[in-house]
């Protein structure tokens, strides 16, 4: 309603500067009609007591003549002479009208007393009585009413405009002070409003305020200033914490796009830039490649030097990948020792410019890497592939390159290997073999064969155990084939349960049956070290079937020794007091580091078939065979030779000194039952 303090304030006033006039005079008013009507009362009872004295002196025949004088009286209406009964001797009409007239003579109907002066105020009339003393005689009186309604109008006219130059006067005097009161006493509202206006105008809530005026307005100012304080500092942190939650957004987008440890972009951000590239080269008819690496032996310097270390070579990896490639080739870690590479999108993406990529990557890696002070050989397996054989999808497009890059690893590794459609076939026919193995063990799909070992005077001395499985519609499938796919399934430690519960039964078979001291040996793979239950189930599978531990030997090859020496030395400690012994297979194919044959437990030594079967036409392997059995001598450990197909090789080992024979020359891996047959025939014994 009202814009403003000081408007509404005046309004305030102003009215109860009018409801207090108003009242005054009417109060005044009021006094002054009981002032008026006091005066006119005395004033008709004096005319009433005249006008009685007349008649009382003059005769009566005059006594109308002096009724007829009261016309000089203007506001007399009605008046009469009576007797004491009441009877009127003379009357005296106005010239009001009938109606007024008829209405003061019922006025007369209240007076109770004539026979003394008095005066009645009946409404706006006023009687007023007088006695006439005539011929001695009491009770005559006169009555005289007067109307007072046009005096008394004139007499508040008269009030009135003599009381409205004074009222205007105060008035007037009240809204100037007024006014001048409410701008001393808002003036420091309207300051503070101008201050907020400024304040709301420019931004800056460094400015303050002026404290002055009242003790109210200096303390309402104070804690405004205080107020801008407060605001100030809130700003000032907030805008650090803005800073700081930039920074930790900043940080959180490095964290969601990029690798903690090596800084390059991590699997997230690439498949996301990688999914619009295939559309947009989709579109364009353009073909993208892809590199898809990991390392070798990444796992080994892993688990022997710490993952600290694994950690450092990583960095390092990055680092020599990234000095490699051109400005705009990707690289990125998809996790643990796998790498992605796209080639830079703009130049031509041919599969000719991926090749040579991996040759410049594969020649980087033939340099040792320092890490920590030890130089530390990795090598690379390359899978390549082209976006037009995946259809542009990108989850395809990198399984692809997954499985080119585990052909890499199976050809040998240190290489890369180009995708091409048939490998589908191979990677579908692996998944289906890693998810049937459970089910053929259950199914008792899976069989032992039995390859003999013979000594030098050609005696049956042992037994290798071998698993061999027939799948229902992928027919025989070679261990070569599933024990990796075991491996990285995780499902080599079950094969290796079956294996070990299935050759002690059917030792013991064969025992019983043939009473013959033989030795059967199983193999354990790098995976099968690491599981800290091998040997409880080793010891237990032995203690179910009641067979001694010196009718089993435990073969281990030399790359899966060196891949966790400790742990291996430990569990061939533990293996040779349960009484098994310990052979190391694949003796020198593997890293050849001949500082561990001081340090392990082993008991025999077995010359790899690579060396046997060239032993008719390569100088070289004759001398390392012969070098291996020498050094078997001279460390007082067993030699045994694989792979033996001729009489020459069998006659050239027994030459120089190697203790136990094995190969196709002496006998095809067959079943138990056809090897206790055989056994019962010879009656061959140790």
């Amino acid at each position: 309603m009202f814009k403003s303090i000081q408007s509404s304030l005046l309004s305030v006033v102003i009215s109860v500067v009018v409801v207090a006039t108003v009242v005054i005079v009417s109060v005044a008013i009021r006094k002054h009609e009981d002032a008026f009507f006091l005066s006119a009362e005395k004033a008709a009872t004096g005319l009433t007591r005249s006008l009685a004295l007349q008649i009382n002196r003059s005769l009566p025949s005059l006594h109308q003549d002096v009724m007829d004088n009261i016309s000089l009286f203007p506001n007399i209406v009605y008046a009469k002479h009576i007797d004491q009964n009441s009877k009127v001797l003379n009357e005296y009409n106005s010239l009001f009208q009938a109606s007024i007239i008829l209405k003061a003579k019922g006025a007369l109907a209240t007076i109770a007393d004539l026979n003394k002066t008095q005066a009645y105020r009946i409404e706006h009339f006023i009687v007023t009585v007088a006695p006439v003393d005539f011929d001695n005689k009491d009770g005559n009186a006169l009555v005289v009413i007067s109307d007072l309604t046009t005096p008394l109008q004139h007499a508040r006219t008269s009030l009135f405009w003599g009381l409205t130059p004074f009222i205007a006067l105060i008035t007037a005097i009240v809204v100037i002070v007024t006014i001048w009161l409410l701008g001393r006493v808002t003036s420091p509202l309207l300051r503070l409003c101008e201050f907020t206006r400024k304040v709301e105008e420019e931004g800056d809530y460094s400015l303050r305020i002026e404290v002055k005026g009242s003790q109210e307005f200096r303390q309402l100012e104070h804690n405004v200033n205080r107020l801008m304080d407060t605001i100030s500092s809130e700003l000032a942190k907030n805008e650090r914490n803005t800073k700081d939650l930039l920074v930790q957004q900043k940080a959180m987008a490095k964290l969601a796009n990029y690798d903690s440890l090596t800084g390059l972009p991590n699997r997230q951000f690439v498949m996301d830039n990688l999914k619009f590239d295939l559309a947009r080269a989709k579109r364009s008819q353009q073909n993208i490649s892809l590199l898809f690496f990991d390392l070798d032996g990444f796992k080994h310097i892993n688990d022997t030097l710490g993952h600290e270390t694994g950690d450092n070579l990583l960095i390092a990896v990055a680092e020599r990948v990234q000095q490699v490639l051109r400005e705009g080739d990707l690289i990125a870690r998809l996790g643990g020792d796998e790498f992605l590479i796209v080639p830079d999108r703009s130049l031509s993406n041919s599969t000719h410019e991926a090749v040579e990529l991996a040759r410049r990557l594969l020649r980087a890696f033939e340099q040792t890497f320092d890490v920590e002070n030890v130089d530390l050989q990795v090598g690379l397996s390359i899978g390549i592939a082209n976006a037009d054989q995946a259809n542009f999808e990108l989850n395809e497009l990198v399984s692809n390159a997954d499985i080119a890059m585990y052909r890499s690893k199976a050809n040998g590794r240190g290489r890369y290997t180009v995708f091409s459609p048939e490998m589908v076939g191979d990677n579908k026919r692996k998944l289906l073999i890693s998810n049937s193995i459970m089910t053929s063990l259950e199914e008792s799909h899976f069989r032992l064969v039995f390859q003999p070992k013979v000594s030098a005077s050609s005696n049956i001395i042992g037994f290798e155990a071998l698993m061999r499985w027939h799948h229902p519609s992928l027919g025989e499938i070679s261990p070569s084939d599933f024990i990796p796919i075991a491996e990285s399934g995780g499902n080599i430690h079950a094969l290796t349960n079956w294996l070990l519960d299935n050759v002690c039964q059917q030792i013991k078979e064969l025992v019983l049956a043939t009473n013959e001291n033989i030795k059967v040996s199983i193999n354990l793979s790098a995976h099968d070290l690491h599981n800290q239950d091998l040997f409880s189930k080793i010891a237990q599978s032995l203690s179910n079937h009641k067979l001694s531990a010196k009718y089993l030997e435990i073969e281990v090859t030399e790359s899966a020794l060196l891949e966790s020496f400790v742990v291996s030395n430990n569990l061939f400690k533990k293996l040779s007091s349960l009484g098994c012994s310990i052979a190391l297979d694949d003796f020198g194919t593997g890293y050849s580091s001949l500082s561990y044959l001081t340090q392990m437990r082993i008991d025999k030594l077995k010359i790899d078939r690579q060396f046997v079967q060239k032993l008719d036409s390569s100088e070289r392997s004759r001398l390392v065979t012969r070098t291996i059995i020498d050094l078997a001598k001279r460390l007082d450990l067993l030699t045994c030779a694989e792979g033996i197909e001729n009489e020459t090789q069998e006659e050239f080992l027994m030459n120089y000194g190697c203790n136990e024979f094995q190969g196709f020359y002496y006998g095809e891996p067959a079943s138990i039952d056809a090897i206790k047959s055989t056994l019962l025939k010879h009656k061959t014994k140790v």
